[in-house]
């Protein structure tokens, strides 16, 4: 029977209470489960006493192949009885794949503007150093 400990829901509507309990895989999140070892209050304030564990009764369970999840991990990291690993997700931070689309259409939108803006520049300047260039061959000739 592969075991976890995971979080099951209790507390009323928009008041979320959780306990930590030992439970088949395969039951549902709030259905049966085996014992429960702890509770969790995320409205108390976190100075406060959010976390309550049986440290003793997870070790017990730990050591018959229960697997935490990962918020269950990251509570047992915080009283010292399993070591979680540190995660790293450098993509995480970069928009989604339609934002870049955006990003790189409004970048192109902005280079054909100056590229559009340079040219008229250089027709304007070549325009009025034609008729410049033409009042001198003219009075040259006269």
């Amino acid at each position: 029977m592969a075991l976890k400990i995971r979080l099951a829901r209790a507390g009323s509507k928009k008041r979320p209470y959780y306990h930590v309990v030992i439970a088949d895989v395969r039951s549902p999140r709030d259905g049966r489960f085996i014992e429960q070892v702890g509770s969790w209050n995320p409205t108390l304030p976190k100075d406060g006493e959010r976390v309550k564990l049986n440290n003793e009764r997870i070790q017990h369970w730990l050591d018959h192949g229960a697997q935490p999840t990962d918020r269950v991990l990251r509570f047992l990291d915080q009283a010292g009885i399993v070591k979680r690993e540190a995660r790293n997700n450098p993509k995480k931070a970069e928009p989604g794949q339609k934002a870049q689309e955006r990003v790189a259409a409004q970048k192109k939108a902005e280079e054909d503007a100056a590229a559009k803006k340079a040219a008229d520049e250089a027709a304007a300047a070549e325009a009025a150093n034609a008729p410049a260039a033409e009042e001198t061959s003219e009075e040259a000739a006269s």
